[in-house]
């Protein structure tokens, strides 16, 4: 029998003698192919004790004044036998009294990777700090141009050629469609400037919530994501971008033609450089202003000041990038008192005018409380002079989706099979849970969390025989099959050429419905009726079918592919958030028209093509983000590009689980400590001569007693 210790921060927990503490652990379970952050959670209950009073600071008398936070949960961690087993949050869930008397508190013990969830809560990419000077972008031509022909700042931002409302085509007879982008010197024609929006790429998203979310800003754990699979030397997730797309159509609304919007350069909110967070009273130095505890805000200006009190103006102040408040066209010195503070977030002070107005000053006041009205803060945010001039800014928050974090990387866990667990160090060990091509990685980086042919030794599976450790007496063999079918698809297939493929074939495009007997194709398949159900994975994100542009004279292949973002009807369309891969390509001679207006266009002989494929010859490289096997639209190609995001990432663990032989074997074990410190998830167990794959196990933390559901390797 272990001895059980419980800590909250240095505190250690008195327990109750008889109480039972299970943890039940999974990696990937079989009756939930989709879930992607592990996690484990365990309520229980506590005395009442002199000790545990002081803890909890009689958390059961709410007249006590500055008594315990039960709001916020507490580092805690297990031991047994007084050596540390698992770290993790403790939540006070409440206190149980017997004759108006303390008697139990009930708190709750959560695995690590659960605070991931808890600290981005439902914050959108457009909370993010975009701090960095990159991303102090014009949404003029010489900009657009220039991202769209060449890579600037480590590719951080491009523009792909993919179009929000411009119908291109391709045609070397002269025509008077304004839309052939074949370039002649004979009359003004060619892609739009402002028909384009920059793209993203993902793994700058990946820093951006690394830098965001720290203990230096005020939350409770640093999130750091290992570089497992989050790294540069990963084409395969390096290559891939988000489209800056928040809303239908252009960039600019119609009604803006002589209106344009300016944030001061290195500035996005509403303080300068050396700007401070409001999070619980407290200040802290971060690139962008923040404020996290606006219910404690008890009032707020902001005195804009212009150079010349006849420029007229307008203030738009945006929240994680939404804009909350509009003010009307004003002249001269203005206070804006009480601007509405909706939410937590990033806020953002824009200028929107039609000349170039000179900003004196932009001062923001915020006056609030912590606690009790008499524990007040007051906190100035300042802006010096700047220019706002006739070009219009472009600002990643408000043009990125809006889509949360969260959402977002449960997109890219589910996309590539990823699993996450937290590490000694506190790191999120982010890593596929298999990867079937050797090509997807890096030769350091080439592993994935479950399977033997793990070659970079990293946290390689390890097999304990526990064979002895079993109870005999019983145990249960039953089916593995939870399902009938898996389909695998994208939330958003309703641009125009995704619906036509959807409307011509009768299938959606870039999904897989996996049957028994279907191999990492999707083709051939048994339908197996024993289950009924059907397990969906769903993707929130876009998957467009792109276009390679053919020479309507003569059926000629031009080296141009491009995506249409409109609906049936091709009329501007949102969708979900698109993701693509894109790569920087050479129209040799050919080249196409860019214009700048009516009257001024010019040929460019470079582009960022957007795929769905890493690369555009199947001789480089197969890998895809579709999941059952396409048509390339570049090679004009079914059977080549076979690397689907489910034959590399996810149909191993699939195929075995349809597999004739495959089992869910339910055992009782009582481990030894020396097993219980050391096993991890994708280790192995085995019992006489057959290997296991462990599904979840369930362990009673003071006997040793672990009820297992296993997988038999085949």
């Amino acid at each position: 029998m272990q001895k059980l210790q419980l800590y909250i921060e240095s505190d250690r927990l008195d327990l109750f003698k008889d109480e039972s503490v299970s943890l039940t652990e999974t990696i990937q379970n079989i009756k939930d192919v989709a879930k992607i952050f592990t996690s484990f959670s365990k309520t229980f209950s506590v005395p009442a004790s002199p000790n545990n009073n002081k803890i909890f600071k009689h958390y059961y008398n709410f007249d006590i004044i500055g008594g315990y936070d039960a709001r916020l949960k507490k580092a805690g961690r297990i031991e047994l036998n007084t050596i540390p087993f698992k770290s993790g949050r403790i939540k006070l869930e409440g206190v149980n009294l017997k004759n108006n008397l303390a008697h139990t508190y009930k708190i709750t013990f959560f695995g690590n990777t659960v605070e991931l969830p808890d600290v981005l809560g439902d914050d959108k990419l457009g909370s993010l700090l975009f701090g960095s000077s990159d991303y102090d972008l014009n949404y003029d031509f010489q900009t657009i141009r220039a991202y769209l022909i060449s890579t600037q700042n480590t590719g951080k931002l491009i523009v792909p050629l993919i179009t929000h409302t411009q119908r291109l085509f391709y045609s070397s007879a002269i025509s008077s469609n304004q839309d052939n982008i074949f370039f002649t010197t004979q009359r003004e024609q060619g892609v739009f400037f402002n028909s384009l929006k920059f793209a993203i790429r993902l793994y700058e998203l990946i820093l951006e919530i690394e830098e965001k979310y720290t203990i230096a800003n005020g939350y409770a754990n640093n999130i750091l994501f290992s570089r497992d699979f989050f790294n540069t030397s990963n084409p395969a997730f390096y290559n891939l971008y988000m489209w800056l797309h928040r809303k239908s159509g252009a960039v600019q609304p119609p009604q803006q033609v002589v209106n344009y919007q300016t944030s001061t350069p290195s500035w996005t909110g509403p303080t300068g450089a050396g700007t401070r967070v409001i999070r619980n009273g407290n200040t802290i130095s971060i690139p962008s202003a923040t404020v996290t505890n606006p219910n404690g805000i008890s009032s707020n200006s902001c005195v804009v000041t212009p150079n010349n009190n006849n420029d007229e103006y307008q203030v738009i102040i945006s929240n994680n990038g939404q804009a909350i408040f509009t003010s009307p066209i004003v002249t001269g010195v203005q206070n804006f008192n009480q601007t509405p503070l909706v939410a937590d977030g990033v806020y953002t002070v824009t200028i929107q005018h039609e000349t170039v107005v000179v900003i004196t000053s932009i001062v923001w006041t915020f006056n609030g409380f912590e606690g009790t009205s008499s524990n007040t803060w007051t906190e100035v945010y300042s802006v010096g002079q700047f220019t706002a001039s006739t070009v219009f800014a472009f600002d990643v928050r408000q043009q990125i989706p809006d889509v949360s974090i969260m959402s977002f990387l449960s997109g890219i866990f589910n996309m590539f099979n990823l699993v996450a667990y937290i590490n000694d160090i506190g790191t999120i060990v982010v890593r596929p849970l298999e990867a079937s091509s050797a090509s997807v990685f890096d030769g350091t980086n080439n592993f994935s969390y479950y399977t033997d042919d793990d070659i970079s030794g990293k946290n390689a599976p390890v097999n304990y025989n526990i064979s002895e450790f079993v109870d005999t007496t019983k145990s249960e063999v039953n089916i593995a099959l939870p399902y009938r079918q898996i389909n695998y698809s994208y939330e958003g297939t309703g641009t125009f050429l995704a619906k036509q493929h959807n409307q011509l074939f009768g299938t959606v495009w870039g999904a897989l419905s996996y049957i028994g007997g279907t191999d990492e194709t999707g083709t051939g398949g048994i339908n197996y009726d024993a289950s009924t159900e059907v397990y969906k994975v769903l993707v929130p994100f876009e998957h467009m079918k792109f276009e390679r542009l053919i020479d309507a004279n003569n059926g000629q292949v031009t080296k141009l592919q491009w995506g249409y973002s409109v609906n049936e009807n091709q009329q501007p369309y949102i969708g979900k958030p698109l993701i693509f891969y894109a790569s920087l390509e050479d129209t040799t001679s050919a080249g196409y028209q860019f214009r700048q207006d009516d009257n001024t266009s010019q040929k460019l002989t470079k582009f960022w093509l957007p795929s769905n494929s890493l690369y555009l010859s199947a001789n480089l490289g197969k890998e895809n983000i579709n999941f059952g096997n396409e048509f390339n639209e570049y090679a004009a190609s079914s059977n080549e590009f076979t690397d689907t995001l489910f034959a590399v990432y996810h149909s191993k663990y699939i195929i075995d689980v349809f597999n004739l032989s495959r089992r869910l074997t339910k055992v009782t074990s009582y481990l030894p400590l020396r097993i219980l410190y050391n096993f991890e998830l994708n280790d192995t167990f085995q019992i006489n001569t057959q290997k296991y794959i462990i599904n979840s196990i369930t362990t009673n933390l003071q006997s040793g007693k672990s009820e297992m559901e296993l997988l038999n390797k085949v």
